[in-house]
């Protein structure tokens, strides 16, 4: 059973879904860009996007005409009966949505996005798996028979391991790596770039929707295949996941390699592995010398289990500190935030944490991404935000 819409996605999708497969008016739908400019003088002002649909909504478009053009917003919430069609043509296809404004929403999108995170999720499954993490497996369309054998071997383990695959649904590794779970009775998440309809109903799909596959799209679920949004969607897999390893990519070109290379030089949000077996890749040495690390030999669900770890290196004790003398990256963070409740430049925080200068700067990368962490300039010195907002 699909729930009902909260008043707060009604508004976001009259704002930003074309709401029908090939139909006029879909070039007027805010961008995401613009949906994040509405959504900051919202939040402004001490409103949610639902008060547009509500008895204040003239006086409140009106406000918003210094973000978006107010006679182009009364043309998007005057769709409700395309809205009304459209989530009939969803509901016969068990296509559920959600906003950011719904609990359900995933935490991991939000914390790691923040309002970079899609206004708008189509899905199809348990909503929960979202929630879960696991291992994000991605890499080259077109593969050798010798790539996906090894990714469909990777995809087996993470399911005796328990571990999610999380992946792009795209033909080639994404999908070695998910049939590869779902084949032995493991889970998996696909990211998809375009094609939700279909896929919700494909024969290959049948009998592992919704119990063991979730499928999720920040795209209409008519929607093409746009080079755009694939590349757009990259960033979900990663945040939805809690490590990733990258098959295959080529040197500057493609989707995989532009991922990876936005996850390690900006995002930041897990630890980024390559391939270590097999025929060498110019790709994967690309990204090592960028600060992808190497996937370890895995040749058993614990090994798959222990590789997957969520930001821990090796087995972690209670008190953070691993097997193999590394520490814990949430304990790290906290030790790191701890010590910034004050402005304090790198130098000082080395010195505090006893941590390398290569590790500090990741982790005030990461933190000052996360928005937990504010970077002060003339002179640089970080400092721990006390709250950290986010937007619908």
């Amino acid at each position: 059973m699909i729930d009902p819409l909260s008043p707060d996605t009604q508004a976001i999708l009259l704002l930003t879904a074309p709401l029908s497969a090939g139909s006029g008016g879909s070039r007027e739908i805010l961008t995401p860009g613009e949906y994040k400019k509405l959504a900051r003088h919202l939040h402004s002002i001490a409103e949610r996007p639902a008060t547009l649909l509500g008895p204040g909504a003239e006086a409140l478009v009106e406000s918003c005409r210094t973000v978006i053009e107010a006679d182009r917003l009364r043309r998007l919430l005057g769709r409700g009966l395309r809205l009304s069609q459209a989530l009939e043509r969803w509901r016969a296809r068990a296509i559920w949505v959600m906003s950011r404004a719904d609990a359900a929403y995933p935490r991991r999108l939000r914390e790691r996005l923040r309002d970079d995170a899609p206004p708008v999720l189509y899905g199809c499954g348990d909503q929960a798996r979202l929630a879960e993490g696991g291992l994000a497996v991605v890499g080259s369309r077109n593969a050798d028979s010798e790539l996906i054998e090894f990714t469909q071997r990777i995809g087996a383990l993470a399911a005796a391991a328990r571990v999610n695959i999380v992946s792009g649904g795209a033909r080639g590794i994404d999908s070695a790596a998910m049939s590869g779970a779902l084949e032995m009775g493991g889970c998996a998440v696909g990211v998809l770039a375009d094609g939700l309809e279909k896929a919700a109903i494909a024969r290959e799909y049948r009998e592992v929707l919704p119990d063991r596959l979730t499928l999720v799209s920040p795209y209409d679920p008519s929607a093409g295949f746009n080079v755009g949004h694939a590349m757009q969607r990259n960033k979900l897999i990663y945040a939805l996941a809690d490590r990733a390893l990258v098959v295959s990519a080529d040197v500057n070109k493609g989707g995989t390699w532009a991922g990876a290379v936005e996850q390690l030089e900006r995002w930041r949000m897990v630890p980024v592995h390559v391939r270590t077996t097999g025929a060498e890749s110019a790709g994967l040495q690309a990204l090592r010398a960028r600060g992808a690390l190497e996937w370890p030999t895995v040749d058993s669900a614990e090994a798959l289990r222990y590789a997957s770890a969520p930001s821990v290196v090796g087995r972690v004790s209670e008190n953070g500190v691993s097997a193999t003398g590394s520490v814990d990256e949430d304990t790290e963070r906290g030790r790191l935030l701890a010590m910034t409740v004050e402005p304090k430049s790198e130098r000082e925080i080395i010195a505090g944490t006893g941590l390398t200068q290569q590790r500090v700067r990741a982790l005030l990368a990461i933190l000052v991404e996360l928005g937990k962490l504010e970077r002060r300039t003339r002179p640089v010195r970080y400092v721990a935000r006390t709250q950290t907002v986010l937007l619908v």
